[in-house]
């Protein structure tokens, strides 16, 4: 009997998911805050959960890690400031707040940001 996946496909292969959604977590690390479908966002959360809990410690190992999949201005900063700021937080680092549908296609939108 097949497995039933939970994740969302977005109409894109996993190559090109990885890609939007590690976009999306570079750009929601250097400016704090984003605006996206809520489809996104949601998926988004639990991608950036595990970016931040693996950043609050500052080792070697973790900033090798990190590296592999982000560029070096948005290591530093999710080591230096994102990190810290969390350091006794057991998880929940962001909020979702739905807005209302976009005017063109009327998807649902919502903002995703650091609580």
């Amino acid at each position: 009997m097949p497995r039933i996946k939970n994740k969302r496909r977005f109409g894109r292969k996993r190559d090109q998911r990885r890609a939007l959604l590690a976009s999306l977590c570079r750009v929601l690390i250097l400016n704090e805050k984003i605006k996206t479908t809520e489809a996104k966002a949601k998926e988004l959360r639990s991608f950036i959960e595990k970016v931040v809990t693996r950043s609050k410690e500052d080792s070697v190992h973790t900033r090798r890690i990190l590296k592999k999949r982000f560029s070096d201005d948005v290591v530093r900063k999710l080591i230096s400031e994102i990190g810290p700021r969390y350091k006794d937080r057991a998880g929940g680092y962001t909020r979702i707040i739905k807005t209302g549908p976009r005017v063109e296609d009327g998807a649902k939108m919502a903002i995703i940001e650091f609580v």
